[in-house]
């Protein structure tokens, strides 16, 4: 008897930690960004954990189109969903990170295979559907407050520091 009790606890001190390991975060980034520099203000979602079957999780999405920025005005363009490299991520603001289950990742990698335009179509635009209606919906679905004010559209850390507000358990500050 002692032994199967030896067994089960060095199971249970070995088995234990791994599952609490299981964790997904999902942290919320803005870039500032300048019209003349070349990079518009963005914002994007960036994954990191590990799932519960073990999996790894180091992904990253936004949504922004490949036009020009003229045709971004006039009207509807195909958008794209856009994977950033490490050393731009390093460079933009992270706004705050919350855990998120299995089952709210792949509803969030469902939703970013629905934004993806298929050939022909035009939908990203500039006011209605960009890079924060996209993060916007990625946060509804983790149970955030997250409106798009219109006069926020184009304004992507001002933005999250809205929702920062809009979402004072998170315990997260205002990016200045």
């Amino acid at each position: 008897m002692n032994r199967f009790l030896a067994v089960f606890l060095f199971a249970l001190t070995v088995l234990i930690p791994q599952v609490a390991l299981a964790q997904v975060m999902l942290a919320f980034h803005s870039f500032n960004g300048s019209y003349l520099g070349g990079r518009y203000p963005h914002a994007f979602i960036v994954l990191d954990g590990t799932l519960a079957n073990g999996t790894r999780v180091h992904e990253n999405y936004g949504y922004s189109t490949s036009a020009s920025a003229l045709s971004d005005l006039s009207g509807p363009v195909p958008g794209i969903i856009q994977v950033e490299k490490e050393k731009y991520i390093a460079s933009t603001n992270r706004h705050f990170t919350v855990a998120i289950s299995d089952a709210q990742y792949r509803e969030i990698v469902a939703e970013v295979n629905a934004w993806k335009d298929a050939p022909g179509q035009k939908r990203y635009l500039l006011d209605q559907r960009n890079c924060i209606h996209f993060v916007a919906r990625i946060a509804q679905i983790v149970g955030l407050k997250s409106d798009v004010p219109q006069k926020m559209v184009r304004r992507p850390k001002l933005w999250l520091n809205q929702v920062t507000r809009l979402n004072p358990h998170l315990g997260a500050k205002e990016i200045k």
